[in-house]
């Protein structure tokens, strides 16, 4: 099976070219990824644990579910494929903003992305994938706010950079 590839992008995220993911990571290449976050009606935020033999950030909580866009593959597109493959469902997204960062990795590994947000509403339970996922939770994101400045190792990088700088874009109003 081929490896999939990322879109290269400049800091407008206009397209430069396509790389084998993890040479992206490799090198600390900008490339384009979206990070979704998923509430019920509670305004809680749907939070998954990363699988512990994921390659970078095993174990660790984040966003609903974030990836890379394919070729010729729309934002929201993307996301929902994504959100289908890592918790077994799908729901209608919107973007809400987009930010460049750059986090390196204890193995070596760079993310620097050009991450677009998507928010939506979900109510029932996931159906995760164990390959991607080793758990799944709902929490205030007051209560996930507080848990980040208390406990900062136990999320993504990326996730901790939105909650910091794009906290408005994600408290959706219901």
């Amino acid at each position: 099976m081929e490896e999939e590839k990322v879109i290269l992008v400049n800091k407008n995220d206009e397209p430069i070219g396509l790389m084998p993911k993890m040479e992206a990571h490799e090198k600390a290449l900008l490339h384009r990824a979206f990070s979704v976050f998923v509430f019920n009606d509670k305004n809680e935020l749907m939070l998954q644990q990363r699988a512990l033999g994921k390659y970078h950030s095993p174990g660790l909580w984040t966003n609903t579910c974030c990836s890379h866009q394919r070729e010729g593959e729309s934002n929201i597109e993307a996301g929902k494929r994504r959100l289908m493959e890592e918790m077994g469902f799908v729901t209608e997204l919107k973007e809400t903003t987009s930010f460049i960062y750059k986090a390196p990795f204890d193995n070596g590994l760079t993310e620097h992305e050009f991450d677009h947000v998507m928010v939506g509403s979900y109510n029932q339970e996931p159906v995760i994938n164990k390959e991607e996922v080793e758990a799944w939770k709902w929490m205030p994101l007051e209560a996930v706010k507080s848990d980040i400045a208390s406990n900062p190792e136990y999320y993504t990088e990326w996730f901790k950079i939105i909650f910091e700088k794009f906290y408005r874009h994600i408290n959706i109003e219901k």
